[in-house]
């Protein structure tokens, strides 16, 4: 029996593994799949060895973490740096995908307009390396905000000011700060410095509709949350689990 899965941290969040399940149901597929919650990425040498395993996904806080635990890189995966999608082969190759990216454009494309020039990322891990990607590819400058700043283009979350907010009219939160359980916790953000100009994005999709999101709302910014790109990018996975 073919199995699939989802590898991460904590995973009671998850919206894969119910998703995949429905659709095996649906389509008559005698297949499963399951949550494998590791404490620490070098555990993932045990999902390896599970028998009839064909691919998981992967999510926080592994995406990078995965990378030297794997035979080889898609071309894109390899310039983002980050993989949350593993196929593995009959031979027992385990090459990493990033369907992220894919997943995070088909969900931006009919949103963008000719204000769209900048772009603030919200967070420095795997999946904001996708969505930097995505943007950069699109045309679009970007800068990121993080706790602990490394690079010329990265800024303290206190940086952030009207100046900022007035050049940057696509904000996209990559960090999981307001996921279930903690629905009320919010990054620090200067909320009054947004438009209807503005489009603002939380990857998270559960819940539905984040503090972040709301208070973007109430300002007038077109908002989004990450369901759509999660189900792109889940489809893109059953693709390339089954070439």
């Amino acid at each position: 029996m073919p199995k699939f899965g989802l590898v991460g941290k904590r995973l009671g969040h998850s919206f894969s593994k119910s998703y995949f399940e429905e659709k095996f149901q649906r389509e008559g597929l005698d297949h499963t799949f399951e949550n494998f919650e590791l404490p620490a990425i070098e555990d993932v040498r045990k999902v390896f060895s599970i028998p009839d395993l064909k691919g998981f996904s992967v999510t926080i806080p592994y995406k990078e973490q995965i990378i030297p635990f794997l035979d080889s890189m898609s071309e894109e995966a390899g310039e983002i740096g980050a993989v949350n999608c593993v196929r593995i082969s009959a031979d027992g190759q385990k090459t990493g995908y990033n369907t992220d990216a894919f997943g995070f454009h088909q969900m931006i494309k009919p949103f963008l307009t000719n204000e769209h020039e900048r772009a603030i990322i919200l967070g420095t891990g795997g999946a904001s390396k996708a969505v930097a990607y995505v943007l950069k590819n699109i045309g679009l400058d970007v800068i990121w905000i993080s706790r602990n700043p490394k690079n010329e283009k990265e800024f303290r979350y206190e940086a952030m000011n009207e100046y900022m907010l007035r050049a940057c009219k696509v904000v996209v939160n990559c960090t999981p700060v307001g996921t279930f359980p903690n629905i009320d916790e919010c990054i620090p953000f200067p909320f009054e410095f947004l438009t209807e100009s503005h489009l603002c994005i939380d990857l998270i999709y559960n819940p539905e509709e984040t503090r972040f999101l709301r208070e973007a709302h109430g300002r007038g910014a077109t908002t989004l949350n990450g369901l759509s790109m999660l189900k792109e990018q889940a489809n893109k996975a059953w693709e390339i689990w089954n070439s």
